[in-house]
């Protein structure tokens, strides 16, 4: 009842009034979230390869998600998942056992598609990318 004497550019929210998000402002929002990203997972590949890691593929996209990163070391294939928060707290929080299993079925369909990488190891992998501080890799962590 309270929202039809609010004004139109305000909506009620559990933290509080705060300022409805308009459609431009909202697009700018997912475009700086894309960007991010793409940012996280550029400086992840390049903390993997300064440990030895060659980078198969950044974004790998299939039938059943997505790959942030496929990595490769010696005989183990480590499939990546990348999270950029501003905590390491919030990073690690956003990993979920939903991604988890998405991250092990999109796998499973990038092995079937090259015999090459069948007998070597597969993790899978987090690496959590935080302002100000070194990337932190969790083998197995994904």
């Amino acid at each position: 009842m309270l929202e039809k004497w609010l004004p139109l550019n305000v909506s009620l929210a559990p933290g509080g009034v705060q300022p409805a998000l308009g459609p431009a402002l909202r697009l700018r929002e997912r475009q700086a979230r894309y960007r991010s990203g793409h940012l996280g997972e550029l400086i992840a590949g390049l903390f993997l390869m300064a440990k030895g890691y060659r980078i198969l593929a950044r974004r790998h996209k299939n039938r059943c998600g997505e790959i942030d990163l496929i990595a490769v070391r010696g005989h183990t294939v480590a499939f990546v998942e990348v999270k950029r928060r501003r905590s390491l707290e919030a990073a690690t929080a956003a990993m979920t056992s939903h991604q988890a299993g998405r991250l092990g079925r999109a796998s499973e369909v990038w092995l079937a598609k090259r015999a090459r990488y069948h007998a070597f190891e597969q993790r899978f992998d987090a690496v959590f990318v935080t302002p100000g501080r070194w990337p932190v890799h969790v083998e197995n962590g994904g």
